[in-house]
């Protein structure tokens, strides 16, 4: 009976063990093997053009000045959008989780709506808020007498530029993870915490924090991977200028295989870029366990 049962257990899970097998467990041997050999357009061409070279890809990648150069900036985008987005979310997840806010589906729906937009087309739209002459932003900087700023034009401020943007897009569906967490946050316990005295930060900080850990953790790994990754939003808004300013892991990968048709290049940048986010996960883990137990 029990072995019929494993039996019926198999056939239910086989299409999906299938679909990540053709779907990405091979794809992902296939670009390890690629990042150990040539391959580039001649190989397209003809597999006979091309050949194994080991570790040369990975060895060349840590001498090129541009990998060192997009390497640093996705660690600024990193350290400086993770906390920005989380912030953000989270207190607008705490303010629209109050009773006392009107309108709370209407907030959660405009919050909301930047991240199920095109992101081309908001990138463009925000190409014009940030445009030197005709931006409204600078339309604004300009009426207080203050001098415009060339946003995306000057390296020193293209990445807080590209980051407002990408804050702005990306901090609703984080806003909705800790919204659903904080309704099932017990009444009881702030209820408490007001009767021994508990101001609103102490609520928060001794309530809510708590309760919302896990939570937390999930939210800032899910946001150190998203920024990791970043693509389409310097690849359209700068295509990675000024001066590779703007220059990420992800449009540097783009550039080596689509570009330069470097595709063993392109597919060790790959490899690198998940070690990367592998070690910064298992960083915020154990900083996790150790501050407040195993949230795992």
């Amino acid at each position: 009976m029990i072995a019929a049962r494993e039996r019926a257990g198999w056939v239910f899970i086989a299409p999906a063990m299938i679909a990540i097998a053709v779907f990405f467990v091979i794809p992902v041997v296939g670009s390890l093997f690629l990042s150990l050999t040539d391959f580039d357009i001649y190989a397209l061409a003809d597999l006979g053009n091309m050949r194994f070279v080991g570790l040369q890809n990975y060895e060349r990648l840590l001498t090129n000045p541009l990998f060192w150069q997009a390497m640093r900036n996705t660690v600024w985008f990193s350290v400086l959008g993770v906390p920005l987005t989380i912030a953000a979310s989270l207190a607008a997840a705490v303010i629209l989780n109050a009773r006392t806010v009107k309108w709370r589906p209407i907030w959660r729906v405009m919050f909301f709506a930047p991240y199920v937009t095109t992101l081309v087309a908001t990138a463009v739209l925000w190409n014009y808020l940030l445009h030197t002459r005709y931006g409204v932003i600078n339309w604004a900087i300009t009426s207080l007498g203050l001098p415009a700023v060339d946003w995306l034009g000057d390296p020193s401020t293209s990445i807080p530029a590209i980051l407002l943007f990408v804050v702005w897009k990306t901090f609703g569906y984080n806003m909705l993870i800790f919204l659903a967490v904080l309704q099932t946050v017990p009444d009881d316990l702030y209820e408490a915490a007001r009767i021994d005295g508990a101001g609103p930060w102490s609520r928060f900080r001794h309530v809510t924090l708590p309760a919302i850990a896990p939570t937390l953790l999930l939210v800032s790994i899910i946001s150190v991977a998203s920024f990791f990754q970043l693509f389409a939003e310097p690849y359209v808004m700068t295509q990675g200028g000024p001066a590779q300013s703007t220059v990420t892991v992800l449009y540097f990968m783009y550039e080596e295989g689509f570009k330069w048709w470097n595709l063993g290049s392109a597919s060790a940048v790959a490899f690198i870029l998940f070690l990367c986010i592998f070690a910064v996960t298992m960083v915020q883990l154990a900083v996790s366990r150790r501050l407040g137990g195993d949230h795992t």
